[in-house]
């Protein structure tokens, strides 16, 4: 107990206000860094998640993201508090204390915690980056707000629901119902993902879609022939460069906006304050966003682009034909139900938060991580937002009403973040 109640009293003196004397050698310290170091440890968790087996099959990445980056920003914000605290306000933080340790350090510890396998690179990327830093008590005091942000903060997480076993999906019967989607019939995934705890929305289903159409409209049958004819794995109407649309943001969108962001902050010049709030904002909303969409796709349980042409024989509407060979551009269908787009719903949720930050007008090239050497050009971060959900229509993923009700959710979660978290005190 006693060696307990040292390293708290030593982590305590550790926060303690230094001389203001002491602040203007601060700010040259950490102004010399040359690396961002919040785009540096975002860079790590996109490596992270992009290796096989790394990111666990029952934890929708966006949470992970999400913390990392509200941590490097209460770490940060504490020490410089120039907006309001995500979560953690700690009493008495020395002003002087470096901001790049302390967000290297609350980086490495939320890493480590979601990720325990990857200790060893992990450990070694914190001790490099600490090592620029001169070891004084600035970087002492920068380590220890690090530290004690990404406790709070994981702690404050640890009962969000997002580790609790996945329900299992039973399917339902009848015409309309999501059903496991062939050629691999994957079980529906993520079936806990309502239940989770939004990290800034108030509840999950604030900003719910009305429902999509009903089979007989004619709203059905005009996206239901669309998607048939443009998504189809052998389509004859589909582009070329409809084709590489479809294939491009055919991966992890919310790993495509990050690297967007990245873009953006660099080419900006974001310091590491305003890099923190950006990525927090971002991320934030990916994260609450990706909890509405499921919270809205498993309660309307509606059926994915293949089953619905498969299985058009039993929908009640004359003027859709059935195929039952039929198969997306993908082959696979993503395992959870069609409405609302995921990928629509992330891609305005980050179009909206890159442009309350630069400005809807943004000239920037997007690489793939499924199509190798392919790059898109985009004037705006809306244009992204749209090929992104219109990728899932020549993808035969989605009905343009999934795009359409994604696109509107995921505007609507992330105006709401950016103007009630994070603001300017």
């Amino acid at each position: 107990m006693s060696r307990i109640l040292s390293t708290l009293a030593l982590m305590c003196a550790l926060l303690q206000v230094a001389p203001l004397a002491n602040a203007a050698t601060h700010e040259e310290q950490d102004s010399a860094q040359s690396v961002n170091a919040v785009i540096e440890w975002n860079r790590t968790l996109l490596a992270i998640v992009r290796t096989a087996g790394a990111q666990p099959a029952t934890i929708h990445s966006t949470r992970n993201f999400a913390i990392l980056h509200a941590a490097i920003y209460d770490a940060v914000n504490n020490i410089e508090p120039k907006f309001s605290p995500y979560v953690v306000r700690l009493p008495d933080v020395a002003r002087s204390a470096s901001k790049i340790a302390a967000a290297e350090e609350a980086a490495h510890d939320v890493l480590v915690f979601l990720y325990p396998a990857f200790q060893a690179s992990l450990d070694t990327e914190l001790q490099l980056d600490l090592a620029q830093i001169p070891d004084n008590e600035r970087k002492a005091q920068g380590v220890a707000v690090g530290q004690a942000v990404a406790a709070q903060l994981l702690a404050a997480r640890g009962s969000d629901g997002a580790n609790v076993s996945p329900p299992l999906y039973v399917p339902g019967a009848q015409p309309g119902d999501y059903q496991l989607t062939p050629p691999n019939f994957a079980p529906a995934d993520f079936t806990q993902w309502p239940q989770v705890t939004p990290f800034a929305l108030e509840r999950a289903d604030q900003f719910r879609p009305g429902p999509p159409p009903a089979l007989t409209s004619a709203t059905y049958t005009e996206v239901f022939n669309e998607v048939k004819s443009l998504g189809f794995i052998d389509s004859t109407t589909r582009t070329a460069e409809q084709t590489q649309i479809g294939k491009f943001w055919n991966g992890n969108i919310q790993d495509f906006w990050n690297e967007i962001a990245q873009t953006a902050a660099l080419h900006r010049h974001l310091n590491l304050e305003h890099s923190a709030r950006l990525f927090a904002l971002l991320n934030i909303s990916l994260a609450d966003t990706t909890i509405a969409f499921f919270e809205a796709k498993y309660m309307y349980n509606f059926w994915r682009p293949v089953t619905a042409v498969q299985l058009a024989d039993t929908d009640g509407n004359p003027q859709t034909e059935p195929n039952p060979t039929w198969l997306p551009l993908s082959t696979k269908t993503a395992p959870d139900p069609s409405y609302p787009g995921a990928h629509s719903a992330i891609s305005e949720a980050g179009a909206t938060v890159l442009s309350f930050y630069f400005g809807e007008q943004f000239t920037f090239d997007v690489s793939s991580e499924s199509l190798t050497g392919v790059t898109r050009h985009f004037t705006s971060f809306s244009a992204a937002a749209e090929e992104a959900g219109l990728s899932r229509i020549y993808a035969g993923q989605h009905f343009r009403t999934d795009h359409i009700a994604g696109k509107s959710l995921g505007g609507r979660v992330a105006e709401s973040i950016d103007t009630s978290i994070l603001l300017r005190e």
